[in-house]
C-alpha cells in the first residue's frame, strides 16, 4: 500500500511514454482474449505492487472459497443474508469434479428438465420476460448480444417496468395464441413482476386462452410461483445466486435455449465455466479479471477517478453496459467493509456507457476535454457476427470500426499539443481494450464471467461484500407504504405530501 501511495505521485504519462514497445508489454491473454492496458498509467513497477497487493489481500484464495461454496455473503457482527455466492456452480457443467458439487448438481437437474421441456417451445414464436432488476437486464443483455444466432421465427420480449404502457405496447404486437410468458422471481412476491403477470394472464384469458398453458414461473422452490396448477411448468433457482449474478442460472437460460437452442446454451455456459477457470489463475499474465480489478483499483484509490465508461464496439452489446452498471454499482457500492465499519476510502466506481462509434460524436467530447478524466474499458472484435460486410473506399466497415477505437485509445492517452486551447487535448486519459475474435455464445458467456469476477475481485480487495443489495429495499418499503395511501390506508405525511400533487 505505502509502495502504491508512492507509485501513484507520479503515475505514467503516457503523453509521453507510448510506445510500440509499451503497447506489447503490457497486455494479458486467455481464452483467445487480449486485455490491452498500455494506455492505462500503469508502469510494469505498478503492476508488480498491485499484484503483490493481490497477493496480501489473499483474493485468489478468496475466489477459491467463493466458487467451493464457503459463506461468502456475509458481515462479520451483522445481521445479513449470511450464504454462499454460487453463480459459478450454476455452470461449472463441464467439471468431472464440480467445486461446488452439491448446486452443481441442482443446476444440471435444471438443465435437464429443461432439454426435456425444450420440443414444447415448437408450439411458440413469441417468449416474453416478466422480471426485474437482475431478471431482465443481464438476460437482455445476453439476447440481444447474441441476436445474430437466434433460431429463425423466435422473437423475445422483455417487461420489467410496472409501467402499464410498456405491457400494453409489448402484448399488442404478438399473436398470444403463439406466445409463451416466463416469470422470473426468486420470491415469487416481486411486486412489479407480480403486476406484470397478472397483467398478462389477464390479456390471455380474455381471448379465452387458459393462461396456465402459457406461462413458465422461474423462481425458488417453495415459493407461492411453485405451483403447477398455475404454470405450464416451472425451473428453480435458489437463494445463493445473486439477481445481478443469475444469467447463467435458469433466469437466463429458459430463455436463452428457446431462442438459441440448446447446443448454443451450453456453448456459453462453456464459455462462462472456462473464465470462472482463469480468475483462479495464479498467473499475472492470464488472470484477466483480476489484471482489470487492479487497474480498477489504480484509478479508483490511487489516481481518484470517481467513474467507468464501458464501451464496447459492438452495437449487439448495445445493453451490455446497462446489465453492467448493475452489477457492479449494485454489489460495490457499500459504505461499511466486512466488519461492519465505514470505510475510509472511495469503493464502487459510477458505471456507465454506449456503444462506439455513436458515443465519439455524443460524449467523447468531454472524455477527452472535459475537467473530470474518465477511465475507458473498450470491448472489441476483430470479426463480424454475421460475417458479411461490405469494401468502401478501400476499407470494410469492420476494419472502420477497429481503427476508429484504436485511434481513440490513442488520442486519450497521448493528447494533442496546440496554440489554440481550444484544440488542446492534454492526454494521459487511461484506457484498455478487451480484444476477441468474434461475439458467439461462447466468447460472450466467457465476457459476461469476466466482469463478474472483475466486480467481486474488487470487493476483495476493499473488503466489502459484493453480494447483498440492502439499498434497494429502503425505496421498495416506503413504495409500500405510498400504494397504501392509494388504497385510502395507513398515514404517511410526505407520501400524502406527494400525492397532493397528482
Amino acid at each position: 500500500m505505502k509502495t502504491l501511495n508512492q507509485l501513484a505521485k507520479t503515475p505514467a504519462d503516457l503523453t509521453k511514454n507510448l510506445t510500440p514497445d509499451r503497447l506489447e508489454k503490457l497486455k494479458a491473454e486467455a481464452l483467445g482474449m487480449k486485455l490491452l492496458y498500455g494506455t492505462e498509467r500503469v508502469t510494469e513497477e505498478v503492476m508488480d505492487a498491485l499484484w503483490q497487493m493481490a497477493q496480501e489481500k489473499k483474493v485468489l484464495h478468496h475466489m477459491e472459497k467463493m466458487q467451493k461454496g464457503e459463506i461468502v455473503n456475509t458481515i462479520a457482527g451483522v445481521p445479513c443474508e449470511n450464504r454462499p455466492a454460487l453463480h459459478t456452480a450454476m455452470r461449472d457443467l463441464f467439471s468431472q469434479a464440480p467445486r461446488a458439487a452439491e448446486a452443481t448438481q441442482l443446476a444440471r437437474q435444471e438443465i435437464e428438465k429443461l432439454k426435456k421441456f425444450y420440443p414444447r417451445f415448437t408450439h411458440f414464436t413469441d417468449l416474453v420476460q416478466i422480471g426485474i432488476g437482475g431478471s431482465s437486464l443481464g438476460p437482455q443483455a445476453i439476447c440481444l448480444g447474441l441476436e445474430a444466432f437466434h433460431k429463425p421465427g423466435k422473437r423475445v420480449h422483455f417487461i420489467s417496468n410496472v409501467d402499464p404502457d410498456e405491457t400494453t405496447k409489448i402484448f399488442k404486437a404478438l399473436d398470444l395464441k403463439k406466445t409463451v410468458v416466463v416469470v422470473v422471481s426468486k420470491s415469487g412476491s416481486t411486486l412489479e413482476t407480480v403486476t406484470n403477470e397478472a397483467r398478462a394472464r389477464q390479456l390471455f384469458e380474455s381471448v379465452g386462452l387458459p393462461s396456465k398453458d402459457h406461462v413458465i414461473a422461474v423462481t425458488g422452490k417453495g415459493s407461492p410461483m411453485d405451483d403447477p396448477q398455475k404454470y405450464l411448468s416451472s425451473f428453480y433457482i435458489w437463494d445463493y445466486i445473486g439477481g445481478r449474478y443469475s444469467v447463467t442460472s435458469m433466469v437466463g437460460a429458459v430463455m436463452l435455449a428457446f431462442v438459441l437452442g440448446i447446443d448454443a446454451l451450453m456453448e456459453f455456459l462453456q464459455g462462462a465455466h472456462e473464465m470462472d477457470t482463469i480468475a483462479l489463475s495464479s498467473d499475472p499474465a492470464k488472470n484477466l479479471p483480476l489484471i482489470s480489478a487492479l487497474l480498477g483499483v489504480w484509478n479508483r484509490n490511487y489516481l481518484n477517478l470517481p467513474t467507468v465508461a464501458i464501451i464496447p464496439y459492438s452495437q449487439a452489446l448495445s445493453r451490455f453496459p446497462a446489465h453492467l452498471q448493475q452489477l457492479d454499482m449494485e454489489s460495490n457500492g457499500k459504505r461499511i467493509d466486512k466488519s461492519g465499519k465505514a470505510v475510509d476510502f472511495e469503493t464502487g466506481p459510477i458505471i456507465w456507457g454506449e456503444p462506439g462509434t455513436n458515443g465519439q460524436h455524443s460524449f467523447f467530447q468531454l472524455i477527452h476535454q472535459g475537467t473530470t478524466v474518465v477511465p475507458l474499458e473498450i470491448v472489441a472484435f476483430k470479426e463480424t457476427q454475421y460475417g458479411e460486410d461490405l469494401e468502401v473506399q478501400g476499407t470494410t466497415s469492420q476494419e472502420k470500426l477497429l481503427a476508429n477505437l484504436f485511434a481513440q485509445s490513442i488520442a486519450l492517452a497521448q493528447g494533442e499539443k496546440s496554440d489554440n486551447p481550444n484544440k488542446f487535448f492534454p492526454g494521459n486519459r487511461p484506457n484498455r481494450i478487451l480484444l476477441a475474435r468474434r461475439l458467439d455464445p461462447f466468447t460472450i458467456g466467457a465476457l459476461l464471467a469476466y466482469y463478474e469476477h472483475k466486480v467481486v475481485f474488487q470487493g476483495f480487495l476493499w473488503n466489502i461484500n459484493s453480494f447483498d443489495q440492502e439499498g434497494v429495499q429502503l425505496g421498495k418499503t416506503l413504495a409500500s407504504k405510498i400504494i397504501n395511501l392509494f388504497k385510502k390506508q395507513g398515514n404517511f405525511p410526505l407520501g400524502e405530501a406527494y400525492l397532493k400533487q397528482l
